[in-house]
């Protein structure tokens, strides 16, 4: 009986890991996802083109596409493990984007 527990609540565990089409959304972490017709404008350049701006004009470069922050002036944010190469991972550290990862 004890095993049959111990199955179902490692079976509902895992369930929780698995990916989601939807992306979490974390305020703390700034994670946007915007659904837009025009796509995504910033899939016209190198995503090392968003290093040095402010993190208001990636913003606004990242307007239509699946992104999150995930350090802002050394503090780390939680992010989901699931990869999407479609997501942006930005790095921000004193106003400006310093990193850019994918996934």
């Amino acid at each position: 009986m004890n095993r049959l527990i111990l199955a179902a609540a490692c079976f509902a565990a895992l369930q929780g890991c698995t990916a989601m089409d939807e992306p979490v959304v974390s305020p703390q972490a700034g994670t946007h996802a915007a659904d837009s017709a025009a796509g995504c404008p910033a899939d016209k350049q190198e995503d090392n083109a968003l290093v040095g701006k402010t993190e208001q004009e990636a913003t606004a470069l990242l307007s239509g596409c699946v992104w999150r922050i995930g350090e802002r002036d050394g503090e780390q944010f939680a992010g989901t493990m699931d990869y999407r190469e479609e997501r942006r991972t930005l790095g921000i550290a004193a106003g400006k984007v310093t990193w850019v990862r994918r996934g």
